[in-house]
């Protein structure tokens, strides 16, 4: 069975229930603020918002980030299912979740997206679904990476033709030419500096531009006389 189609809340094993007191902070949000954006995931997209990049390119976009570290594709899933998204109605999803899927072979880590990715639609029928690439780990070569690298390219052939879903490589630039990653871009070889997180996301902004653009009135730049 492909654990990660199974939505699964984190088991409270340090006994101070934070993972849920944080799911239900982000229902509270998703209630009480106006997004346009909402990201959606794991440690990566966690430790976006505590950057110069998120403060810069995407606080102005009206984006709330519902991130949680450690977080595996079953447990977004469950949150997602559990309220979320609910109450939100924003224009665009960002999604990015898989790197801490280390049990599950690349077709399971991609069924999984998938899956959120369904469920997400179930929801919200006109939203535009943005998919970054997962991100290399590890200063070395190493089994992860490789496993990400395949779920990239499983990804690419299973997203290319469903509706307002977008997938944007943010995972080049940062293996170099020796196999290995610095920690300028990684300052533990997987989560993001702020010089590596805006080489990853610049992308993502540049896209998330594009698409809430869409539908707005043309603006009259001819001189007023």
């Amino acid at each position: 069975m492909n654990t990660c189609k199974v939505a699964v809340a984190v088991d409270d094993s340090d006994g101070d229930h934070r993972w849920m007191s944080i799911h239900k902070r982000f229902v509270a949000e998703s209630r009480e603020k106006d997004a346009d954006v909402v990201f959606v995931g794991d440690s990566i997209v966690q430790a976006l918002q505590h950057t110069e990049v998120w403060n810069e390119l995407f606080a102005p976009l009206h984006c709330l980030n519902f991130g949680i570290h450690r977080d595996k594709i079953e447990n977004v899933l469950w949150r997602i299912q559990n309220g979320e998204l609910d109450h939100a109605s924003p224009k665009v999803i960002v999604l990015h979740v898989g790197t801490n899927n280390h049990a599950n072979t690349p077709e399971e880590i991609a069924e999984g997206i998938m899956e959120i990715i369904s469920t997400i639609r179930e929801k919200h029928h006109d939203v535009y679904i943005v998919v970054p690439t997962l991100l290399p780990r590890g200063q070395h070569p190493n089994k992860l990476r490789e496993r990400m690298e395949s779920v990239n390219e499983l990804l690419k052939s299973k997203l290319v033709n469903l509706p307002k879903v977008e997938l944007v490589v943010i995972d080049k630039g940062f293996v170099q030419s020796d196999g290995t990653i610095s920690h300028h871009d990684m300052h533990d070889y997987l989560l993001l500096t702020n010089a590596g997180s805006r080489k990853a996301f610049e992308p993502v902004h540049e896209l998330l531009l594009q698409l809430l653009s869409e539908g707005e009135p043309e603006k009259d730049l001819t001189p007023s006389e």
